[in-house]
This record gives structure tokens, sequence and C-alpha cells, in this order.
């Protein structure tokens, strides 16, 4: 959910924006297009905190233990596919 207001709402009333970026991203208009977002600063390090690479995610550190044994295809189900 986000709310938008014009450049000149908001500078008319940036306190109203601020409070309204509290609960979500507020969106500011240049001349009807979108030009500006104001959120939070808390909001903001959420979004562009670093993460961990899909290797790392992949890894399940201490995943070990999980037993996993799939099931076996039956036997002439399985077909080459042809790339050609």
């Amino acid at each position: 959910m986000s709310e938008t207001v014009s450049s000149r709402e908001f500078n008319q009333n940036i306190s109203r924006a601020k409070k309204a970026a509290e609960e979500h991203p507020v969106i500011i208009t240049d001349r009807g297009k979108p030009s500006h977002v104001l959120m939070t600063y808390e909001h903001y390090n959420r979004l562009t905190a670093p993460r961990g690479s899909i290797v790392d995610s992949l890894g399940m550190q201490g995943g070990e233990d999980i037993e996993f044994e799939p099931a076996r295809l039956p036997s002439g189900k399985l077909r080459i596919p042809d790339l050609f």
C-alpha cells in the first residue's frame, strides 16, 4: 500500500507526508508523474540491507541432519528429450 501526493501538496504539508510515511511509502509526483518516494529511514535500511548470496542460502548450514530420500522413477518412464 502507498499514498500519492503532488509535489505542491507535499510542500504545503510536509508533516502530514512524514506521518503517512510512518505507515507506508509516500509517492511524490511532479506534473503527474512519480518522481520521489518518502519512507522512514528504518524502511530504507530494510530495503538496502545486504543479503547473503544464493549459494550461502542454499548451503543450509546445519541442514546435514535433514533426511531426504527422493522417490525413484519407475523404469521406462525416463526419456531423453530431443533437443534438435
